[in-house]
């Protein structure tokens, strides 16, 4: 799958959308699709750590065609990956057409056979899902059916093998969900602008046995099969809501885990209130070993079949998304809680336009972990680890008790406030805890406070300029950063953009970048040069560790 004849699909990319535009929609047939590709034509910087590339230029292209009818849909998308940016998996190198599909549909009824995306209500047993940023696609390569008989009442079906890069991992996932609109069903309860649906889940892995040795002689009787469920209830009448939901898995031993036989859980208790001018969230969510993967020997960030929201803050700053959280697989306590609040137009605090002010609280802590499994075989060398002895129950846990580490701590105030009719001002303060030694497996707890100010004047209706400065203190790590960035956007098509982070704290470097953006129609083309610093790039509490890297970055968009 990975050598397809490339000049053949670019022709038909190309001469889709010209048939799509000379057929119109009188055939019913519809062609659209998508073409996206960052390249970054690397140059060597001793100064910041980038060493000589072994490529002259490293590409991340993909290109999206769909075709869409009434009984029928069907779609492809080639990858060319060979030459990947920096801090994608090595095994994301390669090119072909590893994506396609093809559905249909009639009435209340959908079968899909090929490359389909999933999840079952929060994920907590099933999310197969892309993001390129990450090099994450867990797609699964097999057969989904959605059936709707009923108002109120989905019910889906599905089996496959999950990809894992260029390949597909052994193991095959089933399971089936449904999902229930009360609401439909009740006549009292729409008269009271009430809506409540249940939800239920099942989703099973099997895997054959694989030689994992306790020691020299003892090998693990591993399971087969391993089952998981999920049930969850959803409330909401006007601006109120309410989310309830639990997922377990049975034993479920894996490299994440150590190879323990402890059994998986999740809960998560979520409410929020919305009406003109306030909203409130208020949620909680405790996992106790629920890593669950296609693949029970994989690590890193490939092969998950589920996935657990980290329940913190994604930032967009640079210096707030510095040090962002990564959901612990292991376990943890997680809570968010946040209020937004608009004070009106002409008044004491609202002043002439108005001001939002944005309280956010996140916290993430260790479950209990207190007791440990004993070793099964008595009088071998079995292996152990921070979950217990491997090949045992593993360790015990009391579900309300706390594990004695923070893992991350986040409070942070907004104040947006327009002064004027043509500038725009955002307040931002942040004082944060992040445990490196578990995130990252070093360094200690680093506790940073971070000031940001942001403002966007608007000279007419063709030219906006937009400021950032950022500014993040720690005694730990490597100290002290701050952060520029100045936008302008000349409408309707270009925008130039120059920034710089500068380390005061400990190295004295800048990471300087400069951009011009230029759209028309479909098309959007980004030139850039500059430095750009290491870290962590994270979405939902998965992250992917990004090396420094220098040279001419390039990104092309094109919708059709």
């Amino acid at each position: 799958m990975r050598r397809n004849p490339i000049i053949l699909l670019l022709t038909t990319l190309l001469a889709l959308p010209l048939y799509a535009q000379n057929e119109g929609q009188g055939n019913k047939v519809v062609v659209n699709g998508s073409i996206h590709s960052d390249i970054l034509i690397p140059q060597e910087d001793e100064d910041i750590g980038v060493e000589k590339p072994d490529d002259w230029a490293q590409t991340n292209t993909y290109a999206d065609v769909n075709l869409m009818s009434k009984y029928v849909d069907a779609g492809t998308r080639f990858e060319y990956l060979e030459h990947p940016l920096p801090g994608y998996e090595k095994d994301i190198e390669g090119w072909g057409l590893p994506y396609f599909y093809i559905k249909g549909k009639y009435k209340n009824a959908e079968l899909t056979v090929g490359d389909f995306y999933e999840q079952f209500g929060s994920g907590f047993i099933l999310r197969t899902y892309e993001e390129r940023s990450l090099g994450i696609d867990n797609s699964l390569r097999g057969a989904r059916l959605v059936l709707k008989p009923v108002n109120g009442l989905t019910f889906k079906a599905l089996g496959g093998r999950q990809r894992r890069y260029w390949h597909h991992n052994h193991g095959f996932v089933s399971g089936a969900d449904m999902e229930i609109e009360i609401d439909e069903w009740v006549k009292a309860l729409q008269n009271h602008d009430t809506h409540l649906s249940l939800g239920g889940s099942y989703v099973n892995k099997y895997e054959k046995q694989e030689d994992i040795m306790v020691d020299p002689v003892h090998k693990l009787n591993l399971p087969e099969y391993v089952n998981s469920w999920d049930v969850r209830a959803r409330l909401q009448k006007g601006g109120m809501s309410l989310l309830a939901e639990y997922a377990q898995k049975t034993q479920d031993p894996s490299f994440d885990n150590g190879y323990i036989y402890r059994k998986g859980y999740v809960a998560m208790l979520s409410a929020s209130y919305s009406r003109r001018g306030l909203s409130a969230l208020l949620q909680a969510k405790r996992s106790d070993n629920m890593a669950f993967r296609s693949r029970r020997s994989q690590n890193g960030t490939s092969s998950f079949i589920n996935h657990l929201p980290a329940f913190t803050m994604e930032h967009t700053y640079t210096l707030a998304a510095k040090y962002p959280y990564a959901t612990h697989p292991g376990g943890e306590w997680a809570y968010q809680a946040e209020l937004s609040y608009n004070f009106k137009k002409n008044t004491a605090l609202g002043g002439k336009y108005g001001t939002t002010v944005k309280l956010n609280f996140s916290h993430v802590h260790a479950i209990d972990m207190s007791a440990k499994g004993l070793d099964i075989n008595q009088g071998t060398d079995a292996t152990s680890s921070s979950y217990g002895i491997q090949g045992s129950d593993g360790y015990g846990s009391s579900f309300w008790k706390w594990g004695d580490r923070t893992y991350y701590q986040d409070l942070n105030i907004q104040i947006d406030k327009k002064l004027s009719k043509d500038f725009k001002l955002n307040l931002m303060y942040m004082n944060q805890f992040y445990n490196m030694t578990v995130i990252e497996g070093h360094g200690g707890m680093v506790h940073s406070d971070i000031f940001i100010a942001e403002g966007k004047y608007r000279f007419n209706n063709k030219y906006t300029l937009r400021g950032e400065l950022q500014y993040l203190t720690t005694p730990d790590d490597t100290g002290d950063w701050m952060a520029g960035l100045l936008e302008l956007s000349i409408l309707p098509n270009w925008m130039v953009t120059v920034s710089d982070n500068y380390n005061v704290g400990e190295t004295d470097k800048h990471y300087y970048f400069g951009s011009v953006t230029y759209t028309i129609g479909s098309h959007r083309l980004q030139v850039g040069y500059g430095r750009t610093d290491d870290g962590f790039n994270c979405s939902g509490g998965v992250c992917r560790y990004v090396p420094a890297s220098k040279g001419l970055r390039i990104t092309y968009n094109y919708n059709f």
